[in-house]
C-alpha cells in the first residue's frame, strides 16, 4: 500500500526537489506551503494545499483531509544575516510554526517526521570536520531556532514516542540536472546562485563579505552538497525511520570545504566568464569554516553522493540560471 508523505516547504528548493524524487519512486505526496518562499509551478506532482504552519486550523483541516504517514519538514526561514536583523521572524516562523506541526502530528497520530537541520547549530566549530557529537552552539538566532526545533523533537520522542529523523545540511547547491528545477529565492541569498549572476550578467557586483577570516584566502569555508544527493538521504532516512529505527541524526555534506573565491574562480571555469566582485566587512553570524563528516549516514544507510565534485555543482545550477534568464532582469 502506498505511503502518503506530506511535505511542508515543498514548494521551495529543496522541498520541490524532495517532492520530484517521492513521486518519482511512488508516494502519494501532499505539499503544503504558503508560498511566501515557494513557487507553484516547482510542484510537479500530487497535491498540493496552501497554508501556513502559524494557522492551527489549516493544520487541522490538513490533517482531517488526508491520512498522512510521514512528514518532511522543509518549511522555514533561512537567511543567517536576516534572522540577526528580525529574531521575532525566525523564532515565530521557525519554533511556533514546526511546534504547530508537531501538536497536529499528535493530535492525528502520526508519528514520523523527518525535520530539514542545518550546520548553524555547531556555531564555530573545532579544527577538523564536524561530526553529529560536535558541541552544539549556534551563534546566530536562524541556528538557535534549528537547534532549539531538533530538542523539541528529542523531547517529543521520550514523551510521546514520534519517531523523528534530523537531517543537518552544510550547503545545499546545484540544481536538478534532467527536469527544469532549482534555487529560485527573492532576494537571493546564496553564494553559487549570486555568483553565477553576476558572471552572466556582467552588471551585477557580487559581494564577499570578510577577507579576514582563519582560512588560506581569507574568506569563509563552505561544504557543498548538491541538491538530488541531498535528497537522496531524505529518502534513505525516511525508509528506514517508517521500517526500523525509532530516532536518527545524521550531518550531511561532501566533507571537502571550497572558500568563497574558490566558488568564484569554480563559476569562472564553467562559464568562461569574469565575475565582478567587491570586498565588503564581515556579516554578523557567519563562522570562518564548516565542513562536514558524513561518515555516519555512509556507514549506516550506504549513503553515497553521485556529484561531489564543485564543478559538477555549478554546471548544473548554471544550466538552471541559463533557462530561467535571470539575469537578464536587469538589463
Amino acid at each position: 500500500m502506498q505511503k502518503t508523505i506530506l511535505v511542508t516547504g515543498g514548494a521551495g528548493y529543496i522541498g520541490s526537489h524532495m517532492v520530484k524524487l517521492l513521486n518519482d519512486e511512488n508516494f502519494n505526496v501532499v505539499t503544503f506551503d504558503d508560498l511566501s518562499n515557494g513557487h507553484l509551478d516547482a510542484v510537479t506532482g500530487g497535491d498540493f494545499v496552501f497554508g501556513s504552519l502559524l494557522d492551527e486550523a489549516a493544520l487541522e483541516n490538513l490533517f482531517s483531509r488526508y491520512k498522512i504517514d510521514a512528514v518532511m519538514h522543509f518549511a522555514g526561514v533561512i537567511a543567517v544575516g536576516e534572522s540577526v536583523q528580525d529574531p521575532e521572524k525566525y523564532y515565530q516562523i521557525n519554533v511556533i510554526g514546526t511546534l504547530n506541526l508537531l501538536k497536529a502530528m499528535r493530535k492525528n497520530k502520526v508519528q514520523c517526521i523527518i525535520f530539514s537541520s542545518t550546520a548553524a547549530i555547531f556555531g564555530v566549530p573545532n579544527n577538523g570536520l564536524i561530526s553529529e557529537n560536535h558541541t552544539k552552539l549556534p551563534i546566530n538566532p536562524y541556528g538557535w531556532t534549528k537547534y532549539i526545533i531538533e530538542n523539541t523533537l528529542q523531547n517529543f520522542h521520550v514523551a510521546y514516542g514520534l519517531k523523528y529523523g534530523i537531517l543537518r545540511y552544510f550547503n545545499a547547491a546545484g540544481a536538478h540536472p534532467k527536469v527544469n528545477l532549482g534555487e529560485r529565492h527573492y532576494p537571493e541569498t546564496h553564494l553559487i546562485p549570486l555568483t553565477i549572476y553576476a558572471a552572466l550578467s556582467q552588471q551585477h557586483t557580487l559581494k564577499i563579505y570578510g577577507t579576514d577570516y582563519d582560512t588560506p584566502d581569507g574568506t569563509c569555508i563552505r561544504d557543498y552538497i548538491h541538491i538530488c544527493d541531498l535528497c537522496d538521504a531524505h529518502l534513505l532516512a525516511l525508509n528506514e525511520l517508517m521500517n526500523n529505527a525509532t530516532h536518527l541524526e545524521y550531518n550531511l555534506g561532501n566533507g571537502v570545504g571550497y572558500s568563497v573565491l574558490d566558488v568564484i574562480a569554480a563559476v569562472e571555469k564553467v562559464s568562461g566568464k569574469t565575475v565582478n566582485k567587491e570586498f565588503a566587512s564581515r556579516r554578523a553570524g557567519d563562522p570562518a569554516r564548516l565542513i562536514a563528516d558524513s561518515s555516519l549516514i555512509r556507514r549506516t544507510l550506504g549513503w553515497k553522493p553521485k556529484y561531489e565534485d564543485i564543478q559538477t555543482i555549478i554546471s548544473h545550477a548554471w544550466a538552471w540560471e541559463l533557462a530561467q534568464k535571470r539575469y537578464l532582469i536587469n538589463k
